[in-house]
């Protein structure tokens, strides 16, 4: 076996191992995302509600439901939100050629 599938065999192997309980020696990451000011957020933006929507992927009513509190991003939206916070052009920075 090359050296690579030996790699990917322990790295799997580990995986299970973790998923069955067995978590000696794994490192574990969390990163708590905070509940995020929709509306804050995209000031910072100076986006209108249906440019920044499109921007972030969601549709206009989505964002209205988040910004008058009731709906609350989930999963990856929570996080997308809070890069956007601490960097509000990082959308159009990072795809503005794709």
């Amino acid at each position: 076996m090359t050296k690579a599938f030996e790699k990917i065999k322990s790295g799997l192997e580990d995986a299970e191992a973790y998923l069955v309980g067995n978590v000696d020696g794994a490192k574990v990451h969390q990163i708590d995302v905070p509940d995020p000011d929709v509306a804050a957020i995209r000031a910072k933006t100076g986006l209108s509600q249906t440019v920044f929507a499109r921007s972030i992927g969601v549709a206009p009513g989505t964002l209205r439901g988040w910004e008058q509190g009731r709906r609350h991003p989930e999963g990856p939206a929570r996080v997308l939100l809070a890069l956007i916070d601490k960097r509000p052009g990082i959308v159009q920075e990072e795809l503005e050629d794709a």
